[in-house]
């Protein structure tokens, strides 16, 4: 099995930062993709970031030029760096891997247990 363990919400001031850590362990062959998602009181988990295996990212609109979402493949973990934060950036803020346990079976996507990010305005 894998878990994946997040770190690094708080509570922020409009305008600060925050750096989101995200670390999977456990039966690991292979990582794909690692992103993050979010979900605000009332809406929809949304995707937040992605990073493929060879480096690429995507990011969510509202979060283009504010965000950065970045890995470390021999720590099986994906970083978000959050700058110029907004109030509207409030949400529980999930990880996700995508993750290859066995030869013999194709990945599957784990998820983090949610953390927190709130700013104040």
């Amino acid at each position: 099995q894998v878990q994946l363990v997040e770190s690094g919400g708080g509570l922020v001031q409009a305008g600060g930062s925050l750096r989101l850590s995200c670390a999977a362990s456990g039966s690991i062959v292979r990582i794909d993709t690692m992103g993050w998602y979010r979900q605000a009181p009332g809406k929809q988990r949304e995707l937040v970031a992605g990073i493929t295996s060879g480096g690429a990212t995507n990011y969510a609109d509202s979060v283009k030029g504010r965000f950065t979402v970045s890995r470390d493949n021999a720590r099986y973990t994906v970083y978000l760096q959050m700058n110029s934060l907004q109030p509207e950036d409030t949400a529980v803020y999930y990880c996700n891997q995508r993750v290859k346990t066995s030869p013999f079976r194709p990945p599957a996507d784990y998820w983090g247990q949610g953390t927190q990010v709130t700013v104040s305005s």
